[in-house]
């Protein structure tokens, strides 16, 4: 419940206009506040993820789900980053599967390659969140592809450029 308190506390600061959905340009001010600095792109992703009324925007009850989310992935990172201030591909590896992605090595290591900012084998936080808001979003779109839950998706043209066209990251 005291959680609950000082996210409304939170949210209600960032929703300045006090028009009960924050922008995306109003949650990257606030993330950066906390030193997580995303371009626009990913954190327009963030709400995407979470958009349930497709409004664009992020509510209050919306924002507690990507809350829920982001907390997820900073605790894997926390548990594994062994106060150096970010994560080696095997230890990206290790917090992925603590938060429920399994890939491939191919896919795994394209996607530690695309995400590494800096091009040195080490993935700080604000890397590893957006590496895993891809992986989520990537996630959220498969299934809904996936209507049997057989891990297998078969797309014709307009629904691959349907799902290139969801993925900008």
């Amino acid at each position: 419940m005291e959680n609950a308190v000082i996210l409304r506390e939170w949210y209600d600061r960032v929703d300045s206009e006090k028009t009960g959905n924050i922008t995306a340009a109003q949650l990257k001010c606030a993330l950066a506040v906390g030193n997580l600095d995303f371009p626009l792109s990913v954190v327009q992703q963030m709400i995407r993820m979470y958009d349930f009324d497709k409004n664009g925007t992020m509510s209050f009850q919306e924002f507690v789900e990507l809350n829920k989310f982001l907390l997820k992935v900073q605790h894997a990172f926390s548990d594994l980053e062994k106060s150096r201030g970010y994560l080696v591909p095997d230890d990206v590896y290790k917090a992925l599967v603590k938060i429920g992605f399994s890939l491939d090595s191919p896919a795994f290591y394209t996607v530690c390659e695309s995400f590494d900012q800096k091009k040195n084998g080490r993935l700080r936080l604000d890397d590893f969140i957006s590496l895993c808001i891809f992986l989520q979003s990537a996630r959220n779109l498969f299934n809904s592809f996936d209507t049997a839950k057989q891990g297998r998706v078969t797309l014709d043209l307009n629904q691959f450029i349907f799902c290139t066209a969801n993925c900008r990251i």
